[in-house]
């Protein structure tokens, strides 16, 4: 192939992440792949009425997508329903658009994460067969962190060494880890206790407690690794629980 032919893709599989009016009768796509991570194409005519693209391409239906393209904004050329609808409604499907949301803001474009597309999928099916809400969302932002090299550390002192006990109380510094609680100021990190810190190890998060700190500690990371985007997902959330 010539370097100034297009560079085609087949038949690869991805989810639509979210999709937005270009000119008349096209969209912008930024989708997920398993192979190729997160891409934006462009879908000419998606719009009109008997396009073939029209109605396939929402967000948490599994795709087969084609495209060809070597700049950053490709050109899709077809989008394939996989089978399997993952229904998701009411504050599961605001936890479905939150995964997205994280994924968009926090993903590089063009950077393959197999282990993250595969979590992702597995997070969409636990969503849609009604499974509690809170560890599958915390399990999925502690994966998605350490695909994107910040993995957060659980089970030992950052400060000694020691392992995390589970009576103890600790202070989560970022980008450095729990410390001991003692002289030290709240101000710097997040207050949780050893119990929560090793329930997060485990991927357990059936207790209350752990549910409320791992939250609060989450928030936290993600925030930071943010900057100063805004996750409009999470107040709308925020909005839905309060009604």
């Amino acid at each position: 192939m010539s370097a100034r032919e297009p560079l085609r893709r087949e038949a690869q599989a991805g989810f639509v992440l979210h999709s937005y009016p270009f000119r008349e009768t096209s969209l912008i796509v930024e989708a997920f792949t398993r192979d190729h991570g997160r891409i934006a194409l462009v879908a000419r005519g998606a719009r009109r009425p008997r396009s073939s693209l029209r109605g396939v391409l929402s967000p948490f239906q599994p795709l087969l997508l084609s495209w060809s393209g070597r700049s950053e904004l490709g050109t899709l050329m077809r989008a394939e329903w996989q089978g399997g609808y993952l229904a998701l409604e009411g504050e599961t499907l605001m936890c479905g658009f939150y995964l997205n949301e994280l994924l968009l803001k926090l993903l590089p474009r063009d950077d393959p994460h197999e282990r993250l597309y595969d979590a992702y999928q597995d997070t969409l099916s636990a969503l849609a067969a009604g499974l509690e809400r809170e560890g599958i969302l915390r399990r999925f932002e502690l994966r998605l962190l350490e695909e994107l090299g910040y993995a957060v550390a659980l089970d030992r002192d950052a400060g000694s060494g020691a392992a995390i006990v589970a009576q103890r109380r600790y202070v989560y510094v970022i980008e450095r880890g729990p410390v001991e609680a003692g002289p030290f100021d709240p101000g710097k990190g997040v207050e949780l206790s050893g119990a929560t810190l090793l329930d997060m190890q485990s991927g357990d998060f059936r207790n209350a407690v752990t549910q409320q700190q791992s939250k609060i500690l989450m928030r936290a990371l993600i925030d930071h690794y943010l900057g100063k985007q805004v996750l409009h997902t999470r107040q709308m959330l925020r909005e839905l629980q309060d009604l």
